[in-house]
């Protein structure tokens, strides 16, 4: 038996087979799921190639989670291929390398600040919100984060768009713990994904694990967060809601 057998699951926001949304992916489908994943966009054609790498090819859904039309229409593209959920990955993230990360916090124009916090924060909400109405009871909805407690180099307003997202994740666990539906966040350490890639000084992040996570920390392994990720999904944390697991080596758990 598998952890998530018989679960339905939706993977907002995968494109590299390198992406933490991949890599939950698969797992989830190791353990019994049956899984979704979503793209748009111009990147809506690699993730229909990417999917075939999957155990099981999986159905692409098209979704940008800051149109209101895709967001009004998800329900009806789930039900063509499952007819309810049980779980939601928010694997979805975007500030503009150029004007918002490296150094640059103190110049970052409010428009694309506005769209990083949608992107990244506000959209936790909105796709949880287009997914209720497929939400059985007992169901679980797993975010990701990078800790969001401290100011780190180069993040800049990306930190700022996860502390949003934090703190959304908090709200919605409260608004949604009547219906029983959980929310939780997993907070991974730097990890090579093809989003962290484009981060301006990102290998200063990643050095800082080398010597202080006590695990020891492997950036191109993204299967011990996936993992975390399946596990706050399945019926094995049925009171859980509004936590932050830390995937990270214990690294944040160390001092200086």
């Amino acid at each position: 038996m598998g952890l998530l057998d018989g679960k339905r699951i939706l993977v907002a926001g995968v494109t590299m087979d390198s992406s933490i949304g991949f890599a939950t992916a698969k797992v989830a489908q190791e353990q019994g799921a049956t899984v979704l994943i979503s793209n748009f966009g111009r990147a809506l054609s690699i993730t229909k190639r990417i999917a075939k790498r999957l155990p099981q090819e999986a159905p692409v859904l098209e979704l940008d989670v800051t149109d209101p039309d895709h967001l009004a229409g998800l329900a009806d593209q789930v039900r063509e291929h499952v007819d309810g959920l049980d779980g939601v990955v928010h694997s979805i993230a975007y500030g503009n390398p150029e004007t918002l990360l490296g150094g640059k916090f103190l110049d970052g124009p409010w428009p694309d600040v506005a769209q990083a916090v949608q992107v990244s924060a506000y959209s936790l909400m909105s796709l949880t919100q287009a997914a209720r109405p497929l939400l059985t009871p007992g169901s679980g909805v797993v975010g990701l984060t990078f800790d969001a407690t401290v100011a780190w180099p180069a993040y800049d307003w990306m930190g700022v768009a996860k502390a949003g997202l934090e703190s959304c994740a908090r709200y919605l666990a409260r608004d949604l713990g009547p219906h029983r539906i959980r929310v939780n966040l997993v907070s991974a350490g730097p990890l090579r994904t093809l989003a962290a890639k484009a981060i301006p000084g990102f290998s200063d992040l990643e050095d800082m694990w080398t010597t202080r996570a006590p695990l020891g920390w492997d950036n191109t392994d993204q299967e011990p967060t996936a993992r975390a990720v399946c596990a706050l999904l399945s019926d094995f944390f049925p009171a859980t809601t509004g936590e932050i697991v830390h995937v990270d080596g214990g690294f944040h758990a160390m001092g200086a």
